[in-house]
């Protein structure tokens, strides 16, 4: 068989011209094996966010997880997001000088979910009351596990208690209420190893019920996913099994599976990808290279092949309406969302004045969202039409190097001020986190040492979908510059593309997916030589916005690249060709 990781993995449905073909693929695929509102897509992940419902992430795998989930349900595709509803949620504001953790209490019955029952798990000698409650969405629905001690996502330490208490509850509780429901999975997606449980129930339901354990296991492993996003499997947490034994067994039926787990400890400790890669045949990576890269390794050593899915978005949430108006009224996307056969001939009449106008109708909207919301030094900032806007809204972790740019603040302030520009960064600092909080505050305290650069440098702090989809329509050149071969894939930057913007990145994750020549690409042997060139990019593009033949030819060679990569649509449409193949 051929690696397909070698080159790019995209169904060839991505350019079809009938989308009555695509409808019929999907159906045939779907429904003749058995996918149905009884037999659903289960897809489950410890992150959500969509804080339309309620349930506010922390970064980009809640986002995917939203955005896979109104994909399903634009195709009609019988699909059940399971989750938390965590009771509280964190937010943070910039005061005094240093990051603050704010805590806000949320209710279910606030977002229109509905109580569908309790269930119970087994943790320390105590059975744990969990709520049941759901949400439904035409095929789709979301169904989460909560009560009022859960506490907020990603709360504790990865291999603490309470971290794999919330992991259980997830598993065993999720599994439950699906019986609830009446409901049995066709498919299970785990996303990434914290999900592990809910395949580690179904197989002792299985085996308990009267199955031969290794047929439970054949037949768990052919119809379970995993699904990672991560690269490096040294970096996960472990767990003791004392704590397995606290919180694990007593929740196990069957013997030969209790057994079956036990044998997975090695010197007293487990780690979740060990057994997730053991009960999972089908495995994806996020992106071509995360898929390439990954570094992950089966019980015995031998290293494990992931299958090449690139996440996508959902874009009739993420851009603008009236630039997709444009891409369905020139025939550049299906009604799907797909690239037409002709897309990138079609392209070629995206004129500069017509992106100038889309994208003042999205300076409106970032203003809009600015109005209330502050930067470090409590001002408001009311950007004008034809002010050039960089901005880097992404998670504060070290290997996405939100201070690269400011390495260096007398070149960065050659590079703004010419234009007139602002910078805006955007992105949450983890709880716990001190070192990351560390350097935001260096960061803000160079800006604050420069008159230019404190009044066009600006945080904004408590990043979230509202300022996230602001800065995407309303931005002009998109930040992105990981260390090359740590980003898995990223999404923030496909929803940049798509709105139009100029990106700026280094060669990883789902930018990857492209040829370096596709965007603006920031190389270099050194942090110190990847600055000085994402310095010359800066002044590149900041160019290109004022110049309308070269803003045309940059904008087109990203979106000929990058529109058949970044549509949610695609995503679905291989995974349903990888877990259901004809």
């Amino acid at each position: 068989m051929n690696d397909e990781n070698d080159g790019y993995f995209y169904h060839p449905l991505e350019n079809i011209e009938d989308t009555d073909i695509f409808e019929t693929a999907i159906d045939r695929r779907v429904f003749n094996h058995k996918l149905s509102p009884e037999r659903p897509y289960t897809y489950w992940t410890l992150e959500l966010y969509d804080q339309e419902n309620g349930i506010r992430g922390g970064g980009g795998l809640g986002i995917l997880a939203a955005d896979t989930r109104r994909v399903a349900e634009q195709v009609d595709v019988p699909f059940v997001l399971i989750t938390p509803f965590y009771p509280s949620e964190a937010h943070q504001v910039w005061q005094d000088g240093k990051i603050v953790d704010l805590h806000r209490q949320v209710n279910y019955l606030d977002f229109g979910f509905r109580l569908v029952d309790e269930v119970f798990v087994k943790c320390c000698g105590n059975l744990c009351r969990l709520e049941v409650v759901e949400k439904q969405f035409k095929s789709t629905r979301i169904l989460a596990i909560t009560e009022p001690n859960f506490g907020e996502l990603y709360s504790g330490l990865s291999g603490s208690d309470h971290r794999l208490y919330q992991e259980v509850c997830l598993g065993f509780g999720g599994y439950q209420a699906l019986k609830l429901l009446g409901l049995k999975p066709a498919i299970m997606q785990l996303n990434e190893v914290a999900t592990f449980f809910a395949a580690l129930v179904r197989l002792d339901e299985l085996a308990s019920n009267g199955m031969d354990f290794y047929e439970a296991v054949v037949y768990t492993r052919k119809h379970t996913l995993y699904t990672n996003h991560t690269l490096v499997q040294a970096a996960e947490a472990e767990f003791s099994l004392e704590q397995f034994e606290r919180f694990v067994f007593p929740n196990l039926k069957s013997k030969p599976v209790r057994k079956w787990l036990k044998d997975k400890f090695i010197d007293g400790k487990i780690r979740l990808s060990s057994v997730t890669i053991e009960i999972a045949e089908l495995r994806s990576g996020v992106s071509k290279l995360h898929a390439r890269v990954a570094n992950y390794r089966d019980i015995a050593g031998e290293r494990v092949k992931f299958k090449a899915i690139t996440n996508g978005i959902d874009m009739e949430k993420w851009i603008l309406p009236e630039i997709m108006k444009h891409y369905h009224d020139d025939e550049i996307l299906d009604e799907y969302d797909l690239p037409t056969a002709n897309y990138s001939e079609k392209l070629k009449a995206l004129s500069s004045s017509e992106i100038l106008g889309l994208k003042e109708i999205g300076r409106r909207i970032l203003n809009d969202v600015l109005a209330h919301r502050p930067d470090q030094n409590g001002e408001i900032l009311k950007l004008e039409t034809n002010d050039i806007v960089f901005d880097f809204k992404r998670r504060f972790v070290d290997y996405k190097r939100p201070n690269l740019p400011f390495s260096d603040p007398v070149r960065l302030r050659e590079v703004l001020e010419p234009f007139n520009a602002h910078y805006i960064l955007a992105g949450r600092v983890h709880t716990g986190d001190e070192r990351m909080a560390k350097i935001l505050s260096e960061v803000l305290s160079v800006v604050e040492s420069d008159d230019y650069l404190k009044t066009h440098v600006h945080y904004i702090a408590d990043y979230d979908e509202e300022l996230a989809y602001a800065l995407s329509v309303g931005s002009n050149v998109a930040i992105n510059v990981p260390i090359v071969g740590l980003e898995a894939c990223g999404t923030s930057w496909e929803k940049d593309v798509a709105n139009l913007n100029l990106l700026i990145s280094t060669h990883d994750g789902g930018v990857a997916d492209g040829s370096m020549n596709s965007y603006l690409n920031v190389y270099g042997a050194s942090d110190a030589e990847e600055a000085a060139e994402l310095y010359h990019r800066m002044e590149e593009a900041a160019s290109a916005w004022q110049n309308g033949f070269d803003l045309e030819v940059l904008i087109q060679k990203q979106l000929v690249e990058f529109l058949p990569v970044v549509s949610g649509t695609r995503m679905l449409n291989d995974y349903l060709d990888y877990l259901l193949p004809e």
